[in-house]
C-alpha cells in the first residue's frame, strides 16, 4: 500500500468535502431515517479527522531553508529540481481519488418497502377493489366462472400489507363468488404475510355498498377503476387511485391515475 503524506491525505479530504456538498440532496432522497443517522456520523467523524490534521495557526514553524551543495551549481539545481516534482501532486493519485469518491457516493436505489411509503405518503389504512387492481377479470359476471389473481402485483401487494391496514372489497352476483375469490387470494399467497386476513375482504351486492364500506372505514387511499365511485368519495378520502388506462379530463387534485397497481409504484 503506498504511503501518503499529510498534505495527500488534506487534499484527499478536501475533494471529499466538495463532492459530498454537491451530492448530498441526491443522496438524502433515497434513504431511511436509519440511514441519515449514518451519514451525520460520517460527517462528524470527518470533521473531527479534519480538526485533528489541522496545525494550530499560531504554532506553524518555517521549515529551514536548504542550503545549496557548494560543489557545484549543476548539482544544486537538480536538487531544487527534484524537490519541486516531489512536491507536485501526481495525476493518476488525485485521478484514483474521485474514483473511490465516485464510488462511495452511488446513488442508492430505494427499496420496494420505502416507494410504498412515500407514494402512499405514509397512509396507514387503504381500501382497494378487486377487479381489474387484484384480479384479472373486471365484471361480476365474470367471477361467476373463474377468479385469477394478476402476479404482476402480488408483490406490491404484500409490500403494502406490510405498512398499511389494508381492506379488500368487491361487487358479487352470489356466494359462490365469494368462495371462489377468496380461494383464489389463498392460492396466491395473499394471507401467508399475516397482514392481510380474510375478514379484511369485504363483499357486497352493489356500487354503492362498496362506496359504504370506504366510508366507514375511512381510509387514507382509496384504489378503485370506477370514476363515478372515485367522484364521489373525493369529498370524503384523503387521497385516492384511479386505475384506468386512459387519464380522464377531469379529477379532483386529490385524484391519482395509473393504469395499474404496479405501475404507480414504478415496478413495471
Amino acid at each position: 500500500m503506498a504511503d501518503y503524506s499529510k498534505d495527500d491525505v488534506v487534499q484527499l479530504i478536501k475533494r471529499f468535502g466538495a463532492f459530498l456538498t454537491v451530492r448530498i440532496s441526491n443522496l438524502l432522497r433515497s434513504m431511511d431515517t436509519k440511514s441519515v443517522g449514518a451519514l451525520a456520523g460520517l460527517a462528524l467523524a470527518i470533521v473531527f479527522t479534519w480538526r485533528l490534521l489541522r496545525s494550530p495557526s499560531g504554532t506553524q514553524r518555517r521549515r529551514p531553508k536548504r542550503q545549496a551543495a557548494p560543489s557545484s551549481s549543476s548539482g544544486a539545481s537538480s536538487h531544487t529540481n527534484a524537490t519541486i516534482t516531489t512536491s507536485v501532486v501526481n495525476p493518476s493519485d488525485d485521478s484514483r481519488a474521485q474514483n473511490v469518491i465516485d464510488e462511495f457516493f452511488q446513488p442508492v436505489k430505494p427499496t420496494l418497502g420505502q416507494i410504498v411509503r412515500q407514494k402512499l405518503s405514509e397512509g396507514r389504512k387503504v381500501t382497494c377493489q378487486l377487479l381489474g387492481v387484484i384480479l384479472e377479470e373486471t365484471t361480476p359476471e365474470e367471477l361467476q366462472k373463474q377468479v385469477t389473481v394478476r402476479s404482476s402485483v402480488l408483490e406490491v401487494l404484500l409490500e403494502i400489507t406490510k405498512y398499511c391496514d389494508l381492506y379488500l372489497m368487491e361487487r358479487v352476483l352470489d356466494d359462490e363468488s365469494e368462495k371462489k375469490v377468496l380461494l383464489a387470494l389463498e392460492d396466491a399467497g395473499v394471507f401467508t404475510s399475516g397482514g392481510l386476513v380474510k375478514d379484511k375482504v369485504l363483499f357486497c351486492s352493489t356500487e354503492n355498498g362498496r362506496i359504504s364500506f370506504v366510508r366507514q372505514l375511512e381510509p387514507d387511499w382509496h384504489i378503485d377503476i370506477n370514476p363515478e365511485i372515485v367522484t364521489q368519495l373525493a369529498r370524503f378520502i384523503k387521497y385516492q387511485l384511479h386505475i384506468s388506462p386512459t387519464k380522464p379530463e377531469r379529477m379532483a387534485a386529490n385524484v391519482f391515475n395509473s393504469p395499474s397497481l404496479e405501475q404507480f409504484f414504478g415496478c413495471v
